[in-house]
């Protein structure tokens, strides 16, 4: 009896072993990407002109620089309509290497600011007349998701 009950002992941990293995050979058929930084942006009827330019410059001259620092990945602006009077019509995109990345250098960023645009007073300004041109309606954090076949 004693030799039945190690003999069936030693199987199931055989057995729970080898399950083991196989659940950690298992992968996923997707990875975690970058990180996106969306704001969702509703441009005032009549100023998409002035908006766009400001972003053609003053943000763009900001992005340049953080990608250059590598700090961020890559930017982008998107352009939509909107459904109703209220709806976002633009999206300001920057895209991060991982959420980590992103907090480690803010320090960085805001110092850049404070070089490229100057200090808290003339940045506020800068917000200041830009609500004239659009209106903030939200932004989110996205993290990318990578599809990969499965091996």
């Amino acid at each position: 009896m004693k030799i039945k009950r190690i003999v069936i002992a030693a199987v199931m941990a055989s057995l729970v072993l080898l399950c083991i293995s196989v659940y950690a050979q298992m992968s996923r058929p997707y990875r975690n990407g970058s990180v996106w930084n969306i704001a969702f942006i509703r441009v005032k009827p009549g100023m998409d002109a002035g908006y766009l330019n400001y972003l053609a410059t003053g943000w763009k001259k900001e992005q340049e620089a953080l990608k250059k620092e590598g700090m961020i990945l890559s930017y982008k602006v998107l352009s939509t309509e909107g459904h109703s009077g209220g709806d976002w019509n633009l999206l300001l995109m920057t895209e991060y290497k991982d959420l980590a990345t992103m907090e480690a250098n803010e320090p960085k960023a805001d110092a850049m600011a404070q070089r490229l645009i100057g200090d808290d007073q003339k940045q506020m300004q800068g917000y200041k007349d830009r609500a004239d041109m659009r209106e903030v309606l939200g932004d989110r954090l996205a993290r990318e998701i990578v599809l990969e076949p499965r091996q």
